[in-house]
């Protein structure tokens, strides 16, 4: 596409009423994590939500959701599988193992067509798409081609993780994808022995950054132990009495952020029949 012309038609998926990405700068700041909590959370508030695991080449989604089944296709169309009241889809589930994928671009885009729009998904509130890190295929061939409500950019604390963040909050804004707010994930660990607070990778960052760049700060996410172990076994912390609110805030932002965006810039996805 040229400067001088028109972008294409972003086409909505059908029964989707919002698309969520959720980006980073850089690898390693836990954005699987809060792609499977926030999906979980939203379902939780009693929200239809989706999961989509477009990081093809490094698919956690089935570990950290306990299910690694494959799914069944009828017709033309595949089925997504369901947990914890989720509708999931990954390359994981077609591609499990240790086995790598080398591919390049044009592949890509395909694979993430074939999972916004082969994919039965059903009438969904939410449909959470859990980004590979950086600016790369992925992104440009979801941002390009579907009509993103808006994104979600997480980060550390830490200055190397908030550099790469500045960077994915300019890519959004550069491809006119509206930025739903920043989320700082491993903010603070309270220490399990002394019971203080501890900021480990310092703290406060990624408020101070969001209110920098102008854009909504979301939600300060603890370093847990528990938060590892929920995914590690499939077990996302956010179904853990008593310590789900921080993720539960993250999901409730994120709805009212999405409902704001939506009104700013008016109705793009409809509801099929």
């Amino acid at each position: 596409m040229t400067p001088n012309q028109p972008p294409a038609p972003k086409l909505p998926i059908s029964g989707v009423k919002n698309l969520i990405a959720v980006g980073s700068g850089k690898g390693g700041v836990g954005k699987t994590t809060v792609s499977v909590n926030l999906a979980v959370g939203l379902a939780a508030l009693g929200y239809k939500a989706g999961l989509m695991d477009a990081d093809v080449y490094g698919p956690n989604v089935p570990l950290m959701m306990g299910i690694n089944r494959t799914p069944m296709a009828f017709g033309e169309r595949i089925q997504p599988l369901d947990q914890y009241g989720v509708k999931l889809m990954s390359m994981g589930f077609l591609n499990p193992g240790d086995k790598p994928l080398v591919w390049r671009g044009p592949m890509l885009h395909s694979v993430i067509q074939q999972f916004l729009r082969g994919v039965d998904w059903g009438d969904l509130d939410y449909l959470i798409i859990d980004l590979p890190p950086g600016t790369g295929d992925v992104q440009l061939s979801l941002i390009q081609t579907a009509p993103i409500t808006g994104a979600i950019v997480v980060t550390t604390p830490s200055d190397v993780s908030l550099e790469d963040a500045r960077k994915a909050v300019f890519m959004f804004h550069q491809v006119r994808v509206p930025i739903l707010g920043m989320v700082e994930n491993m903010s603070f660990l309270n220490c399990p022995h002394c019971h203080e607070r501890i900021d480990v990778f310092s703290h406060g960052g990624g408020r101070r950054t969001a209110n920098e760049m102008g854009v909504h700060f979301l939600a300060e996410l603890p370093l847990d132990p528990q938060i590892r172990i929920g995914g590690d076994t499939g077990k996302p912390i956010v179904l853990r009495k008593g310590e789900s609110e921080p993720f539960l805030e993250l999901a409730r932002n994120t709805v009212a952020r999405s409902e704001e965006v939506s009104k700013e810039k008016g109705p793009n996805i409809e509801i099929s029949d």
